[in-house]
């Protein structure tokens, strides 16, 4: 029996079934579902590089949600966030030279020589500078890298607000620790070494979010403060309260707003600069009120609002962790529905222009339909792309359907928070 059999017979065993149930969830058909995607790649390696050389690996890695915390990990702010059931997923094998090969579901083949690892102008916005950012923060860092042979599927799809190209640079990350470095890597600086390549090589000037959570998995309240964030872990199950979280795209993709999410940070750290700080978070927010006059002169209104945004959100994401500590559901919804509306009023990342306002609708729909059952709001980036919705399983059925109706089919997914981050599947033989 060759490798690729032995592993899909270990896919099949009672082990590894549960561990797939604990990243998947339970819900009808997810096991059938999941195996059939693991064996699938495994079939696709094997006709695609046919490895006989070394071991083949399978390793995922989630994508997020944010929960709260709406734009302030740029500036050194605090998030709750969690790891999600949708995720990218690797059959993968090492090479004996610095040549990767990448065969993703939906793109073309890709081939590429880690030998050269200085970001390249012409790579912006591709995988290929999200892979060639992460091997070179790796080696940058003293970790070993290496080229590897892999097939990719994910169901984190691009422009839905849950970090696609985050799950794929913690995915990326994990697949060189894993091919060199024997998984030594822990998930802070997994997180460190994906924002990297989205900063420096792939040209978007994102916060350490998406990568945080992607790499911790499951639900944490995050402070950005220093360059160790604190993570904490907060256990608690949305579901058996009655509860699912169900995100809304209503179509778009961020590819051409980058100008628009990167004014967000720049606008907070040009009100930050003149009280001589680099980030919002060592600016007291009673100094905004106390300058506006000599703000006013500096810079514009929009990013004073965006300012006052971000010391307001940084006091919600305290009072939603609490909340859900004492099991407080009212107040934390209070809280989360309080976020959105800063977010359309202050912070302005709901629409880019006045003639597309797609997220606003769904976010009044939302608002419609639940009547103070629940909680929605603007999802990640803004702009384009999803709304966040907590909504009672008794009104779930009705809320797809009409979110469906508005925005078309499978465009509302209803998600369980993950326990883990990246995942390699030929390690489980006992459950953590």
């Amino acid at each position: 029996m060759n490798q690729y059999a032995s592993m899909i017979r270990k896919l099949k065993t009672a082990p590894v079934m549960e561990q797939l149930s604990r990243l998947y969830g339970n819900r009808d058909g997810m096991l059938v579902e999941q195996t059939a995607r693991y064996i699938s790649l495994l079939k696709r390696h094997e006709e695609t590089f046919n490895s006989g050389d070394g071991p083949v690996f399978l390793i995922s890695a989630p994508g997020r949600t944010e929960i709260g915390g709406n734009h302030t990990d740029h500036n050194r702010g605090k998030v709750l966030a969690a790891a999600v059931n949708l995720d990218t997923v690797s059959a993968v094998s090492a090479r004996k030279d610095m040549t990767v090969h990448l065969h993703s579901d939906g793109y073309p083949a890709l081939v590429l020589n880690l030998s050269e690892l200085s970001p390249q102008p012409a790579e912006k916005g591709t995988t290929a500078a999200l892979i060639r950012g992460v091997a070179e923060r790796m080696q940058q860092l003293g970790y070993k890298i290496g080229g590897f042979d892999a097939v990719v599927t994910s169901n984190v799809s691009s422009g839905s607000g849950l970090s696609s190209s985050a799950a794929f640079e913690v995915l990326t990350c994990a697949i060189l620790d894993k091919l060199y470095n024997g998984w030594s890597i822990d998930y802070k600086l997994r997180a460190q070494i994906s924002q990297y390549a989205e900063n420096v090589h792939f040209g978007k000037p994102s916060g350490l979010l998406d990568q945080m959570a992607s790499a911790a998995g499951g639900l944490v309240f995050i402070d950005f403060k220093t360059d160790d964030p604190v993570v904490r872990p907060l256990n608690y199950d949305f579901s058996k309260k009655g509860y699912a979280l169900a995100v809304v795209n209503t179509g778009g993709s961020h590819a051409d707003l980058t100008d628009d999410y990167a004014a967000i940070p720049r606008e907070m750290k040009q009100v930050a600069a003149c009280f001589d700080e680099e980030y919002l978070r060592r600016v007291r927010p009673e100094q905004i009120t106390q300058e506006l006059p000599r703000l006013r002169s500096k810079v514009s209104d929009r990013a004073i609002m965006r300012a006052i945004h971000f010391f307001q959100e940084n006091k919600r994401v305290v009072q939603e962790a609490e909340a859900l500590y004492r099991d407080d559901l009212p107040a934390f919804f209070e809280a989360i529905i309080a976020s959105g509306r800063s977010s359309f009023m202050y912070l302005q990342n709901v629409y880019a222009r006045p003639d597309d306002q797609s997220l606003s609708l769904a976010l009044c729909l939302a608002e419609e339909r639940l009547q103070g059952k629940g909680a929605w709001r603007i999802h990640g980036g803004g702009f384009a792309g999803t709304t966040l919705n907590f909504v009672p399983m008794t009104e779930l059925p009705g809320f797809i359907e009409e979110m469906e109706g508005v925005f078309g089919t499978h465009k509302c997914q209803v998600l369980d928070i993950r326990p883990e981050g990246a995942w390699n599947c030929n390690a489980p033989v006992t459950i953590p």
